[in-house]
């Protein structure tokens, strides 16, 4: 079975693409490949000038932690930790700040993403846009240039999506990073400076 059929894709550094397609159209495979999640089985991968498929393990460790971040549908928070330890997790697993430095980093992104209030509950008391907004800060944490976001308004009401698809595109534009958002909704894909389709494993454009 093939995932990814003969893709060919460049997205230029600070673009905001949307790609749209159905359950099972490939979106969330790419994603998870651009990401260093999986590894494609033939081909090339090159981001920021790095060809993802040649890099070793330890490279791709490295690579995950601190030049993409990940967004997902389903948040993907820790339920034991607080709000601000979500937030504060992935510097603290690259050792790129001591405790105190990573607490206040949180907390500043907390407040860019409208919940500082809520840093000491944890996700279960949260609703479902404002564990969204955490999984944005946490994304958000290492100075990610990459920003892929998969279904991030899957499981929101309108209003919530909403917000959290503006509160992307605001970050991107203050921060330069490139965002790939994954949808089946061309609704979501409207403010994207492209859009692009998918259907079995292929991209139109």
């Amino acid at each position: 079975m093939v995932a990814l059929d003969r893709l060919d894709l460049e997205v230029p550094a600070g673009q905001f693409l949307a790609l749209v397609g159905e359950s099972g159209s490939g979106k969330s495979t790419l994603l998870h490949l651009l990401g260093g999640i999986d590894r494609p089985t033939e081909g090339s991968l090159v981001v920021g000038g790095r060809d993802l498929a040649a890099l070793e393990e330890r490279a791709l460790v490295l690579y995950r932690r601190r030049d993409v971040g990940m967004i997902f549908q389903f948040f993907n928070l820790l339920p034991h930790l607080t709000v601000r330890e979500n937030v504060e997790l992935p510097r603290r697993l690259d050792g790129s700040a001591a405790g105190a430095d990573a607490a206040a980093g949180a907390i500043a992104l907390l407040e860019r993403v409208g919940l500082a209030h809520r840093a000491e509950a944890h996700p279960y008391e949260l609703s479902g846009g404002e564990m969204q907004r955490v999984a944005v800060a946490r994304a958000l944490a290492t100075g990610a240039r990459l920003l892929l976001a998969d279904e991030p308004t899957g499981n929101l009401d309108s209003r919530n999506g909403a917000a959290v698809l503006r509160l992307l595109d605001e970050i991107r534009r203050e921060r330069g990073v490139t965002l790939l958002l994954a949808t089946h909704s061309a609704a979501a894909a409207a403010g994207a400076d492209r859009v692009a389709t998918m259907c079995d494993g292929r991209l139109g454009a």
